[in-house]
């Protein structure tokens, strides 16, 4: 495969360049060492009589964290007069929304109808949809898998996983 861009690629509009990417990111994993920095002093981050106090190790974990973002803001700072790169443009990001966007869904599907329901839907609908797989094909694959898991699962590890909260498969007795 080529790393050349296609034509197409070329004609899609970027939609953010490398040093915008790189801030976001400094900033997020600031705000996470900041909030690790914070609790740890809660739990007690200094030396105590029998040694290290419980937040002693997170503190300066989370100390490394904030100075390894800040590091990451002045690097990407400095970069943005000469960054031409481009992180990602319009059609790659429709991919990754493509993927992202069912999966969230997914997530709230479960909740309702169970992980074994919410499955075959989703495992069903991506074969369809962007595996182009024929429905029926599609679906009794979906289902088949998920019986499979159910049986797994339910029976021989004697683990039961989440069946929602309108429980559709109550009737089985699981």
């Amino acid at each position: 495969m080529s790393d050349k861009p296609s034509s197409d690629d070329a004609a899609s509009p970027p939609l953010a360049k490398n040093c915008t990417v790189d801030l976001v990111v400094a900033a997020l994993l600031f705000l996470m060492g900041a909030v690790v920095v914070v609790e740890a002093r809660r739990l007690g981050a200094g030396w105590t009589s029998d040694g290290p106090g419980s937040g002693y190790f997170p503190f300066y974990i989370g100390l490394v964290i904030c100075i390894s973002a800040l590091g990451i803001m002045v690097q990407s700072r400095r970069a943005v007069s000469r960054d031409d790169g481009v992180f990602v443009d319009r059609e790659q990001m429709g991919r990754v929304l493509q993927i992202l966007l069912p999966a969230m869904v997914y997530v709230l599907v479960v909740w309702v109808l169970g992980l074994y329901v919410a499955s075959a839907i989703y495992i069903a609908l991506f074969m369809i949809l962007l595996g182009k797989y024929p429905v029926i094909k599609s679906v009794v694959l979906a289902l088949v898998f998920n019986a499979l898991f159910l049986v797994l699962f339910e029976a021989w590890f004697k683990v039961p996983l989440y069946k929602g909260t309108l429980d559709p498969l109550r009737f089985l007795g699981y």
